[in-house]
Parts: C-alpha cells; structure tokens; sequence
C-alpha cells in the first residue's frame, strides 16, 4: 500500500546510505486543513538535508535557514575531506609529530568513531580512507583498473585505528597519529553527528516537534502537524522509486540507515561496493544490501549501521543480538529481498510491506 504524502530524501553522499522516505498522513478533505510546517532543504557534505519543524522558530524561517547554513559550514570545515584547508585535511597532511588541536564537537565525533572501532572489533575503521580513496570512492579519481594486491596490502599498513589518539587536556582535546601517513576519514559519521547538531541547535530555541534528515541519518522528536508521530519509511533497495518495505516510528529514537545497492561503479564486468572491509581491504561481496539501526543519538547509529554493512547478514545478525541492538536488514535472495530485525527493532515497526 502507498502511503499519502511522501517526502522522498536522496541516499548519502559521498558513502550514500540507505534511501529514506519521511510520511506524513493527510487529514480527510471534511477537516480543516493543519497548520503549515516549516520545511527547508539544502545540500551539505556532498549530500542532502531537510528540517520539518511543527514549533515557531525565533525569527521565522529565514532565521532558521541562516543558523542551519551556518552550522553546517562549521562541520564542513572541521570533518570535510573534500576540503582541502578544513580541519581533517590539514591533520591527514601534516607530519603527525605534534598533536594537533581540534573543537569539541570533532572530537566528539572521532571518540565515536574510536569506541565504535574497538566495539565492532575493527569492522568500522574511521582509518580505511586508504582504502576507500584507492577504490575511488573518497575525493580520488575512481580508477580504470581494478587495484593490484600490492597496491591493496600497501595501503593496508596505513589503516589502523589503534595508530589514533584522541586526548583531553581540560576542556581542550589533542587528536595525534602515530604514522605520518594516518588517514583520518569521519564521513560515515558526518551524517549522523549533523543531525545530531541540528537537533540540538532545535531544542536549544525552543523546538520540540521537528524531524531532521541528513541523508540516512533521522532525528525526530514530538508530532506533526496533524498530531502524530512522525513516521518513516524503509524503502526496498531497488531501482523501483518509492517501492516501501517497512514503515518505523521511531518515537524520538534516532535512525541510520547504510546501504551497499546505490554507490557502486562497475569495472570489467564487475560491481564494486563503497563499502569497504578493512580486514581484507575489498569491497564487501555478501548479500546484505541495507542495515538501519534505532539507537539514541544518530551519531551512534551512523556509527554501527556502516559496521554491519561490512559485516555481512550473519554476522551482522549475530554481533546485533549479542548487544540487544534495535537492528533492521535486508538481505538480497534468490526470491527476492528479505527483512530481518531483531526484537528490538519490532515495537517500532508500524506497517509491514503486505
């Protein structure tokens, strides 16, 4: 069944996640039509982003427009690799013999990305940009031939969270290397840490109904305009635009979703994945195509739904019982796609594809 007013938000880029659908249900045409929401959209690292508020804003929407441009500049210039002057940039080119200095707000980030490495026993690598570039899904050129195995094993002794440090002095934070050529690569968090911020930036003046989208990443928090609460939607991971496979309230949880099916380039008859694996430094191969996980902050979502993509089905599966996760998979069959999620993830879960 298709649901009335779908909001379609593209998939993540330059990592594009998991395609999200906001719905938001009509009133019946003998009721008085709602309120209007206040929505803006943009672009921001490489991808899109829209705000829905049901609250007034100070200032009106233009206000809200210019503190949301200027939240997420500050983001760019601290996280972004296609930046060549930000804060990562500038940490990836230098010698690493000294600490370098950076806000809280990144280092909130890379502490993420650390305790989520050691947690996921490596799957997640926030070190693999190497890698990544290698294959030609970071800010190189995507190569005409497939990597050599030297090439990849070189690359390899450049990956290694444990060669990253993040240190605190105070209210100040020191983020250090232990390898000159460490490559530090936080866009798979980006995301997540963004819409984590806008949230925060929300309730900071007052909002309390509002659902945010930065790609796959989701915050949410009250109702829409009609009273409800705000809904998601999972779609099927296919080139058939729209085409649902679950519908998720997450009730002020935030949702992140990872997918394997929508940034990929074939190259000699073959399809390689963005999603790499840093224990063998390829392109996943397995069949699970898209993972969303309900966890508190998005940030943390984004964190863990990259490492079950790298982890495959089973593994997946496993690892999110094993830490009473609120997981969701799609698995690619012989028959079709298959949903699988654990208890955790069933009390969200509103309307199932018939």
């Amino acid at each position: 069944m298709r649901l009335p007013s779908q909001a379609h938000v593209p998939t993540k880029a330059p990592t594009l996640r998991g395609l999200l659908l906001t719905l938001t249900l009509l009133l019946g045409a003998c009721q008085p039509a709602p309120p209007p929401l206040t929505r803006i959209q943009g672009n921001t690292m490489g991808t899109y982003y829209v705000v829905t508020v049901n609250d007034p804003f100070p200032g009106g929407k233009e206000a809200l427009q210019r503190e949301l441009d200027t939240l997420l500049a500050r983001m760019n210039k601290e996280i972004s690799t296609y930046d060549p002057g930000s804060l990562i940039s500038r940490f990836n080119q230098g010698s690493g013999k000294e600490p370098m200095p950076i806000p809280p707000a990144m280092a909130k980030i890379v502490q993420q990305g650390i305790d989520a490495g050691h947690l996921t026993k490596g799957k997640l690598d926030v070190t693999v940009g190497p890698l990544v570039n290698l294959w030609g899904f970071g800010p190189d050129k995507r190569p005409v031939k497939r990597p050599t195995d030297e090439q990849i094993a070189e690359a390899r002794q450049r990956v290694d969270i444990d060669k990253l440090s993040l240190i605190k002095q105070g209210d100040n934070f020191l983020l250090g290397k232990a390898i000159p050529d460490l490559y530090l690569d936080l866009s798979t968090l980006g995301e997540g840490a963004a819409a984590d911020e806008i949230a925060a930036l929300l309730e900071g003046k007052g909002v309390n109904n509002y659902l945010i989208e930065v790609a796959g990443a989701v915050r949410n928090k009250g109702h829409n305009s009609q009273g409800n609460r705000w809904r998601v939607a999972i779609v099927e991971p296919s080139d058939n635009p729209g085409a649902i496979e679950d519908v998720v309230v997450p009730n002020g949880m935030a949702l992140s979703t990872a997918g394997s099916y929508r940034n990929y380039y074939e190259l000699d008859g073959r399809r390689y994945s963005h999603i790499i694996d840093p224990a063998t430094g390829q392109p996943v191969t397995h069949k699970l195509v898209s993972a969303s996980v309900l966890t508190p902050t998005a940030l943390e979502a984004d964190a863990l739904d990259t490492a079950l993509m790298v982890m495959g089905p089973e593994q997946a599966m496993a690892f999110a019982k094993e830490h009473q996760l609120a997981v969701y998979l799609i698995v690619k069959t012989p028959k079709g796609f298959e949903s699988r999620y654990t208890p955790q993830f069933a009390p969200y879960l509103q309307q199932k594809k018939p």
